[in-house]
């Protein structure tokens, strides 16, 4: 169903919706793990955005969510506009590269 969404609707480039919604190109993410085992990420710079997660794969796939939501990027324009999140402590998580360019 993605695929067909994508192919009436091609993903934006990134760098376009950086410039066109003023998104931040850098986030300044504050993670904690959760007694349960969740991933939550807050943004001191962006009041009210909060998002959860049970991985690290999981959880840039939700701060792309929080983040186009945030901004009210419309979900036709894009999945995500970071590829990767750089962690101190936790190896950079980021899409395999077919996933970028889809």
């Amino acid at each position: 169903m993605h695929k067909i969404f994508r192919a009436l609707y091609p993903a934006r480039n990134p760098e376009e919706l950086f410039r066109e919604y003023n998104v931040p190109r850098t986030l300044n993410l504050q993670i904690r793990l959760t007694q349960d085992g969740w991933f939550v990420a807050t943004v001191p710079e962006l009041p009210g955005l909060i998002t959860q997660a049970q991985s690290q794969h999981e959880l840039l796939d939700m701060v792309n969510d929080a983040v186009l939501t945030y901004f009210d990027i419309p979900k036709r324009q894009a999945d995500i506009i970071y590829n990767q999140l750089n962690i101190p402590g936790i190896p950079t998580i980021q899409y395999e590269a077919q996933l970028r360019t889809a």
